[in-house]
């Protein structure tokens, strides 16, 4: 094969290979600040190993989740405020993976662009290891994409992927009965779901991302990028403890759509409105778009992001648990003959 530099090259054709080796040197510190008992190799090779013997697991089952950021991530790129949504990307996936039962073990992330910029790639990353080393889950790989003529400038798009584990016979939901009380864990805001419509009440306002924020300090934008709130390490506890019998992470659809994935056939949840108040963030969108309280409650999680269905005779002690560990916990209400969700109370 010729050596003459006379042709072209994958450079000119717009994939800098050199950038991206660049981004896996920074990206290095982050990654190894999430090692955990399992993780086998760091990054750089074809795959991720992780020993689940070493990880204190006999008889394991594997349970695997994938998700993304959603329209969130426009607001990131058009403010450059993309430190949280790797965060947002990995709460949405180890949130699911607890209310299956699961401890995280380790994570791995897909990042696309038209030409990397390896500074704004590099910070999204590093909050992607920030959301790992919160959850006690390894950062042991991904991938990263630089792909021309796909994406406009600036633009790049994300995924995670994360995989846990738990004892066979660990299962959640399991248990679950008339009578269980309901605990809601508040959430940090919006989180990651709805943006669509966060986005269409914030265009109605005629506000910009940079003016003042109607319900807090700072501007529009920085409020609606509150990284989502991950509620791995206490929900595992409440776990140990004993008394949970269910968890529902509640994301897109809301109370109304999610508590039901995790309740049996012939038994509802019956919901207490006045048990919470409505965050001002929520309180100011369904202002703007004179949205309708059901709307709302099968939309946004309106400042309840995790709900656990518990026994009645442990839930004050779960409540002194998990308001220990930092959660604000709320009874909304208890687990009745039926089916879906029935709310009650202002």
């Amino acid at each position: 094969m010729s050596t003459e530099n006379n042709g072209l090259t994958y450079a000119q054709a717009g994939v800098d290979i050199d950038a991206g080796n660049a981004l896996v040197e920074r990206i290095k510190p982050a990654a190894k600040r999430t090692n955990r008992a399992g993780v086998m190799a760091g990054l750089g090779g074809f795959g991720g190993l992780f020993d689940l013997k070493a990880a204190g697991y006999n008889d394991p089952v594997l349970v695997a989740a994938t998700d993304g950021v959603g329209t969130k991530l426009r607001i990131a790129i058009d403010t450059g405020h993309v430190d949280g949504v790797g965060i947002d990307l990995v709460a949405m996936c180890v949130n699911d993976l607890v209310c299956q039962g699961a401890e995280p073990l380790f994570f791995l992330d897909y990042f696309a662009t038209g030409k990397l910029d390896t500074d704004t790639a590099a910070r999204v990353i590093e909050g992607i290891a920030e959301g790992c080393a919160q959850s006690g889950c390894a950062l042991i790989g991904g991938e990263t994409a630089e792909m021309p003529g796909m994406y406009p400038a600036g633009d790049f798009d994300l995924a995670g992927f994360s995989v846990g584990a738990m004892e066979r016979g660990t299962a959640l939901p399991d248990g679950v009965i008339e009578g269980d009380v309901l605990l809601g864990l508040a959430s940090n805001g919006v989180h990651s779901n709805g943006y669509s419509l966060v986005r269409k009440l914030v265009e109605l306002s005629g506000l910009g991302w940079d003016a003042d924020c109607p319900w807090a300090e700072g501007t529009l934008g920085a409020a609606l990028l509150t990284p989502t709130r991950l509620y791995v390490k206490p929900v595992l506890e409440a776990m140990k403890a004993g008394g949970l019998h269910a968890a529902a992470h509640i994301t897109g659809g809301g109370l109304t759509e999610n508590l039901p994935r995790v309740l049996p056939e012939g038994l509802g949840a019956k919901v207490d409105l006045g048990a919470w108040e409505l965050p001002a963030i929520f309180t100011w969108m369904q202002e703007v778009g004179g949205i309708d309280r059901s709307e709302m409650l099968k939309t946004f999680n309106c400042g309840i992001g995790m709900v656990l269905s518990v026994e009645a005779s442990q839930a004050e002690a779960l409540k002194t648990l998990l308001s220990g560990m930092g959660e604000t916990v709320f009874d909304l209400g208890t687990i009745v003959k039926g089916d879906g969700v029935s709310y009650f109370g202002d």
